[in-house]
């Protein structure tokens, strides 16, 4: 296995350079005595919440990354003699095993899954190689459990568990007929003739070693990083998939910060983070040193070039190259979501922690208080294993209901989706639930009765879900408006709902921001069926099969119930129509209920 040695290590006569990144330093001076004591304090406070794994842990994945090493040498070996190599070619072949993200960085926690990266020889490849018989022989190991291959991914990656351990499972085939032990994945050879998706697997351990390089202090941006990465899990906005932003992301975040201010300890870093960010002109890139042209012509961020990189909205960039734009995925939405959290997040540093605990920080958010609709997506399938399949599918494609949403109500229609899945463990068959926060964009004055009339914007939406390639029987989704007081239980911790507790902004601000949002339902459309054109009825079985397999049991079980004991809002529909009012008029309708009857196939209407 690859040493995980530290980069940024280096000798006592060794002298750092003079600043770090693309710019000089904003702060050189150091900790004060109160930094120091507030520092003692944060350490304290990591330990205390259980973000550190402990001795026997961190030698089990150890151990783990030993046998899964083992596993691809041995692989290789029998597809080299496979294929009628000599001998000696048999002996010399090899694989190597790679680690990145947060276990790479050193900022894994108790229960984290482990990201891996296998570099094997040129002629094993990914398609067959990888994922039919490498998964073939995971499948028959008793260590292993929830093997999941998804091919199709932007980076192709085979998911497991290995005793236990989450494992996320990287294949690079390289230009080399034998794979070195001591591979240097660091060199721009290792790019030469390769395509873009072997170029993105090798970018994740290739960026997070230079992430280590281009920190001052390596111990104070592991502490600021693991602070950070559990600050934004608790005020929900950690989650690249959904919108918001992941590890690598979050990584690039402190790494600029550390180089901003290079003696600065954690307790300090923190407070600059929200600082900085609060004030950052988006979209302005964070960039950690120069952007690298190369001659290998693989395509860089560069928005005076790419006019597609000039509709980004929070770049990010990767500072190996190929230098790309690690949060693309962030929208407009999500984009305001975080803006707010920054913004709060300084607030508490600046003026709470004078006064109070670093647990005052951490307070998670309360989604479930902050809106006053939402859009409800449950998830069902006919087994738990398909259930795990079906369900990262929809997650994937999540994030491409908010932007559908923006663009059919022109920005007006403010979405927050929340990177978190519930369930009601009362269903009896296996589902999960995500949710979606709706408002009306701030400052918007409209007439009484205007409405953001969304259904067509959700069928594009469950259209694109109906094509998944691997679909079967009983994976189904539905989508409901829900109104505050509609929210099921399951989705609170102790299964009732809180006391209505005020946002993070004043409760006098809340009002305004809340009646400003209200909706309620326009009328109930029916809608007459289509009509099947029969000369392409034949090219669409399967979505037929789709929408009429779920039986009318399957959809009870999992429809969603008012908290209040009437009947559901709605299971999923030919479309939803959201009627925003004029402020003062949400309450006095809010009897009326966003109706959304069944989806109607060209001949079929499901029963419920």
């Amino acid at each position: 296995m690859a040493s995980s040695e530290d980069p940024n290590a280096s000798s006592p006569a060794e002298q750092p350079p003079k600043h770090y990144g693309i710019t000089k330093p904003i702060f050189l001076s150091g900790p004060t005595e109160y930094d120091l004591q507030r520092n003692v304090e944060l350490e304290k406070f990591l330990i205390d919440s259980g973000l550190y794994e402990n001795k026997d842990e961190a030698a089990k994945r150890e151990e783990v990354l030993g046998r899964i090493d083992q596993i691809v040498k041995g692989w290789v070996k029998q597809l080299t003699s496979r294929r009628g190599y000599t001998d000696q070619m048999v002996e010399d072949a090899n694989a190597v095993i790679f680690t990145f993200g947060s276990y790479r960085l050193g900022v894994h926690g108790p229960g984290a899954d482990i990201d891996t990266l296998c570099v094997g020889p040129s002629y094993v490849n990914r398609e067959e190689d990888f994922f039919i018989i490498l998964h073939d022989i995971l499948d028959e190991l008793e260590e292993v459990t929830e093997l999941q291959p998804v091919p199709d991914a932007h980076v192709p990656v085979m998911k497991f568990k290995f005793q236990g351990i989450s494992i996320d499972l990287l294949y690079a085939s390289i230009s080399l007929l034998v794979v070195p032990d001591d591979l240097d994945i660091s060199h721009g050879s290792v790019l030469y003739d390769v395509d873009e998706q072997t170029v993105r697997s090798l970018n994740g351990c290739r960026v997070a070693d230079q992430i280590l390089k281009l920190v001052p202090n390596v111990e104070h941006f592991r502490t600021t990083l693991r602070c950070l990465k559990f600050w934004a899990k608790r005020r929900g906005v950690y989650s690249n998939v959904t919108g918001f932003l992941g590890g690598v992301n979050w990584a690039i975040l402190v790494a600029r910060i550390c180089q901003l201010y290079p003696n600065a300890i954690p307790s300090m870093l923190v407070s600059r983070f929200f600082r900085v960010y609060t004030q950052w002109r988006w979209p302005n890139p964070v960039i950690l040193r120069s952007i690298e042209e190369n001659e290998l012509g693989f395509h860089t961020w560069d928005p005076r070039r790419n006019p597609r990189d000039r509709l980004h909205h929070m770049p990010i960039i990767t500072p190996a190259y190929p230098c790309m734009n690690s949060s693309y995925n962030v929208s407009v939405s999500t984009l305001r979501v975080m803006a707010e959290q920054f913004d709060h997040g300084n607030r508490i540093c600046q003026i709470e922690l004078n006064k109070a605990q670093w647990s005052a920080l951490f307070e998670p958010y309360l989604f479930f208080e902050a809106y006053k609709n939402y859009l409800q997506v449950d998830i069902v399938a006919a087994d738990v294993d398909d259930l795990l399949t079906w369900k990262g599918w929809v997650e994937s494609r999540f994030r491409q209901l908010t932007l559908k949403i923006e663009r059919d109500t022109k920005g007006m229609l403010q979405c927050h989706p929340y990177p978190k899945e519930y369930v009601d463990v009362t269903k009896p068959c296996p589902h999960c639930a995500f949710f979606m926060g709706l408002q009306r964009k701030e400052g918007l004055r409209g007439k009484e009765g205007q409405q953001f009339d969304i259904r067509g914007t959700v069928d594009e939406f469950r259209e694109g879900i109906n094509m998944y390639m691997f679909w079967k029987p009983g994976m189904d989704i539905y989508v409901s408006h829900v109104r505050r007081r509609q929210l099921p239980p399951f989705v609170f911790p102790d299964g009732c709902k809180r006391p209505r507790l005020s946002r993070h902004v004043s409760q006098q601000d809340e009002r305004t921001y809340e009646d400003s949002a209200g909706c309620s339902s326009g009328s109930v459309e029916r809608h007459t069926r289509r009509k099947i054109d029969h000369k392409t009825e034949d090219m669409r079985p399967a979505t037929l099969e789709k929408q009429t397999s779920v039986s009318s049991q399957l959809m009870e079980s999992v429809a969603p119930e008012s908290s209040t004991g009437g009947a559901p809002d709605t299971s999923f529909s030919n479309g939803i129509r959201l009627e925003c009012l004029a402020t003062g008029d949400a309450e006095k309708k809010s009897d009326h209920r966003l109706s959304v009857g069944q989806f109607e196939s060209e001949k079929e209407v499901l029963e419920t």
